[in-house]
C-alpha cells in the first residue's frame, strides 16, 4: 500500500476545495496533502465522472473524500477514484448537514461503527491506495472519551490506519453546519489521547488551527494537522507551515508569481469552457494581511462579473493591489 504524508493537510470543504482551489493552494506548498470536496459515492457511480473526479496532475498529493453508507457503492466509487489517480480515499464520517443526515451518512455514522467498519473493509478490498476516515470527537450526547475510543478501535480493526479527527463533537439536530464548525468547544486533548492510546495509528487533528505556533503544539502530540478555513482565506499560512514542518528549502512564491501561474492556468481552463469566476472566486485571500488586499478583492470580484472578462483580469487586479494598496 502506498504511503501518504499527513503532516500538513488542507481540509475537504464543500463548495470550496474544488479543482481550481486546489491548484491555487498547491502553489503554497509542494508537499501538503489536498482533499477534494466530499463527493457522494452514488454521484461518482452515476454522474459525470470526468467532472467529478478530474484534477490537474499538479494537485498531487491528493485525496478523494467520499460520502456514503453502502459498502458496495463506496467500494465501487473508491475503485474509480483510485483508477483516476488519487493518492488516498477518505470516508466522511463527520459532516453534520441535514441533507447528509437524511441520506444516513456523514457524522451520524459515528453511531454505527460496525457499518463504518464494513465500509472500510469493502473499500480497502477494492483499492491499493490508503483508505482513511475523517470523523468528529463525538455526536450529540455521545460525547465522551469511551465513545470515541471504541469507535476508533472498531474501525481500526477493519484496517483503517489513519484517522483525521475534527476536535469538536457534531450536534446533529440543533446546529447548522456552520455553527457546528464554531459552537461546540474544541477538545484537542481528546485527539491527543487517541494517539497515546493507539500509537500505531496515524492521528491527524483538525479544528481551530491558524498559526505556526498553534500547529507546533499539535505536532508535539499527534502525527499531522489539517487546516480548513484559515488555509482558504490566508493561503500564505500554508507556505509558513511548509517551511516549519518540512524544512526542505522551499521558498514561497511572491504574489506576482502566484498571479502569473494562476493566469496561465485560467487561460487553459477558460479555453475549455470554465467560467473565469469559477477560478477567481478562490483567489480573494491572496493578499490577506498585506497591503493591497482590498483593492485585489474588489478588482477580482467586480471584474469577473463583467461580460467578456478574460484571464488578463488577474494581471490587472495585481496592478490595482500593488499600486493602490
Amino acid at each position: 500500500m502506498n504511503s501518504v504524508d499527513h503532516r500538513l493537510c488542507v481540509a475537504p470543504m464543500l463548495d470550496w476545495t474544488d479543482r481550481h482551489c486546489r491548484y491555487f493552494l498547491r502553489l503554497f506548498s509542494p508537499r501538503l496533502l489536498l482533499y477534494t470536496e466530499m463527493i457522494v459515492a452514488q454521484a461518482v457511480l452515476r454522474g459525470d465522472r470526468a467532472r467529478l473526479l478530474g484534477f490537474d496532475p499538479a494537485e498531487h498529493p491528493l485525496a478523494l473524500q467520499l460520502g456514503g453508507a453502502d459498502p458496495a457503492r463506496l467500494a465501487a466509487a473508491a475503485a474509480l477514484g483510485a483508477a483516476a489517480g488519487y493518492d488516498e480515499v477518505n470516508l466522511n464520517v463527520g459532516c453534520p448537514s441535514d441533507r447528509v443526515q437524511n441520506a444516513s451518512f456523514g457524522a451520524c455514522l459515528m453511531a454505527r461503527p460496525a457499518l463504518v467498519a464494513e465500509c472500510i473493509r469493502a473499500m480497502r478490498a477494492a483499492v491499493a491506495v490508503p483508505v482513511t476516515v475523517k470523523c468528529r470527537t463525538g455526536i450529540d450526547e455521545l460525547d465522551h472519551w469511551e465513545f470515541l475510543r471504541d469507535f476508533v478501535a472498531e474501525v481500526a480493526a477493519a484496517g483503517c490506519a489513519t484517522f483525521i479527527v475534527h476536535a469538536r463533537k457534531a450536534v446533529l439536530a440543533d446546529l447548522s453546519p456552520k455553527e457546528n464548525r464554531e459552537v461546540p468547544p474544541l477538545d484537542h486533548a481528546r485527539v491527543w489521547r487517541l494517539k497515546r492510546e493507539f500509537p500505531a495509528l496515524t492521528i491527524i487533528v483538525n479544528g481551530g488551527l491558524r498559526s505556526v505556533a498553534q500547529v507546533a503544539v499539535q505536532l508535539g502530540q499527534v502525527d499531522g494537522v489539517m487546516l480548513g478555513r484559515e488555509a482558504y482565506h490566508n493561503p500564505y499560512v500554508l507556505a509558513d507551515l511548509h517551511r516549519a514542518i518540512f524544512a526542505d528549502g522551499f521558498e514561497p512564491p511572491a504574489p506576482a508569481a502566484v498571479v502569473r501561474a494562476m493566469q496561465e492556468y485560467a487561460e487553459r481552463q477558460v479555453a475549455s469552457g470554465t467560467p473565469l469566476r469559477a477560478i477567481t472566486r478562490h483567489l480573494l485571500g491572496l493578499f490577506s494581511g498585506r497591503p493591497g488586499a482590498r483593492a485585489w478583492r474588489h478588482a477580482l470580484t467586480e471584474g469577473a462579473s463583467r461580460p467578456g472578462a478574460t484571464p488578463a483580469l488577474l494581471a490587472a487586479a495585481l496592478v490595482s493591489a500593488t499600486t493602490r494598496g
